[in-house]
């Protein structure tokens, strides 16, 4: 029978107290860590970080148990953001570093993601040595030996690592350049980047104005932060602030609001950092790196400034293995994880909104110019649920709509069919500049797969 496979694509995730995201569970993913790493450190250090979700505080507990019943330390750094703690497990040179969040989820989940020490998230490999490791202490099935006396493991606060992080940031801010009389609003989603976000921008020269930073533990993600950005529109709209700041429940994530009210995303960040990182002469390779999912404007404007753009499966994980390994250091997703590899190893909301913030003080131009290089073509997304995933191209009928969409749409058009990551649906994607192919596109692809497929529901 098939094991139930324990980590995701981001780790653990689910909701709190429910199997997998269970004491239980953290602590066993805390012994199976600082086991796994015995054969690399004598002592294991492992950092944990977490974002202000009220089950943060069982699972760290159950995480600090777990890590020092194998003779590991814990470092714990409290309510920080994700790159915050792929940051300080190298600054601390710590052994790994693990992170209790569930992102933009409701306050309700909560999830365990783990760093390197090197900062990066766990290769496969290691990945599959923990998870193999968690099912044998789940199934009593190993009997592991135990450190006894002083071989226990402590676990300790770590108090400068909120002023460690807002240095690292600072420093990726040309220090020739200051945000005085910048007016900017910031929506930190009651979220882990409510203390540090405040605290750079201001020491920065900003004048703020502050949405999301009274967490309560329950009140993470609720109608604030990227997902939500009404509350930023609206600031700006009554003229409080230029520029709109919103952060995700573990500030990895970033969405701007330009003077206008507009969303700026992922792809016009990428779009306006590779122009001026190119002109530095910074820009690695001429490359920047994007999933699938990145508007084909993103790709037409970087070819037009003669920037090669590389395309991945969705997940910044895979942006940022691309950019590792042909040495890469622009990359991210639509969705606004934003990977800077000479300032971090990971997405990060705050660093990405520094460096278009730095981009806006050495030109002179407000947001809504800098994002005007970026004409995003119209999109049309449609899902249809599917019983099982089978091979695509194994469908002749569909393999035929595939090709006939793609010569029609030629080198001005894309298309993309995919399954989804986490639900069972077929998603059915179109961009073209001409609004009524596209959706005549989409239609086509939709009838072939019912088709193919077999009716499902839309």
């Amino acid at each position: 029978m098939k094991q139930e496979k324990l980590f995701g694509t981001d780790g653990v995730r689910g909701i709190a107290n429910v199997y997998p995201m269970t004491v239980e569970m953290a602590m066993f993913v805390g012994q199976a860590v600082a086991a796994v790493l015995k054969a690399h450190a004598s002592r294991q250090r492992i950092l944990i970080g977490k974002d202000t979700r009220l089950s943060g505080y069982m699972l760290e507990n159950a995480l600090v148990a777990g890590i020092c019943s194998m003779g590991g330390d814990a470092l714990l750094v409290g309510p920080i953001p994700t790159p915050a703690v792929a940051f300080l497990t190298r600054n601390m040179r710590a052994d790994a570093g693990i992170v209790i969040s569930a992102s933009h989820n409701p306050y309700e989940d909560n999830g365990i993601k783990i760093f390197g020490a090197d900062g990066y998230k766990l290769p496969d490999s290691l990945e599959d040595e923990l998870e193999d490791y968690v099912r044998y202490l789940r199934d009593g099935s190993i009997n592991a030996p135990r450190p006894t006396a002083d071989s226990v493991g402590r676990a300790r606060r770590i108090d400068d690592a909120l002023g460690r992080y807002i240095v690292a940031l600072k420093y990726t801010f040309p220090s020739r350049l200051a945000l005085d009389g910048l007016r900017l609003a910031v929506d930190c989603a009651h979220g882990a980047a409510y203390k540090v976000a405040p605290a750079v921008l201001s020491e920065l020269g900003a004048s703020l104005t502050l949405l999301g930073v009274e967490p309560d533990g329950v009140n993470i993600n609720d109608g604030v932060g990227s997902l939500h950005p009404q509350g930023l529109r609206r600031v700006i709209e009554e003229g409080r602030a230029a520029v709109g700041l919103a952060l995700d429940g573990d500030g990895d994530r970033l969405l701007m609001i330009d003077e206008k009210g507009e969303a700026v995303d992922g792809d016009h960040v990428l779009a306006i950092c590779a122009r001026h990182m190119q002109a530095e002469g910074i820009l690695k390779h001429n490359t920047v790196v994007a999933t699938v999912m990145s508007n084909l404007g993103l790709e037409l404007c970087l070819n037009g400034l003669g920037i090669k753009l590389v395309r991945t499966s969705v997940g910044d994980r895979n942006v940022v293995e691309a950019m590792q390994r042909h040495g890469y250091n622009l990359g991210g997703e639509q969705s606004g994880h934003l990977i800077f590899l000479d300032h971090n190893t990971t997405g990060d909301g705050l660093l990405s909104a520094l460096q278009v913030l730095a981009v806006m003080a050495e030109s002179g131009k407000p947001l809504c110019e800098l994002k005007s290089i970026l004409t995003p073509i119209p999109q049309m997304l449609k899902s249809i649920k599917v019983g099982k995933r089978v091979d695509l191209y194994k469908h002749p009928g569909l393999v035929k709509t595939f090709k006939w969409v793609e010569e029609t749409l030629g080198s001005r058009g894309r298309m993309l069919v995919r399954y989804s990551g986490t639900e069972p649906l077929l998603r059915i994607m179109v961009e073209s500049e001409d609004a009524g192919i596209t959706e005549t596109m989409v239609n086509e692809l939709v009838n072939a797969a019912y088709r193919e497929l077999g009716k499902g529901e839309q």
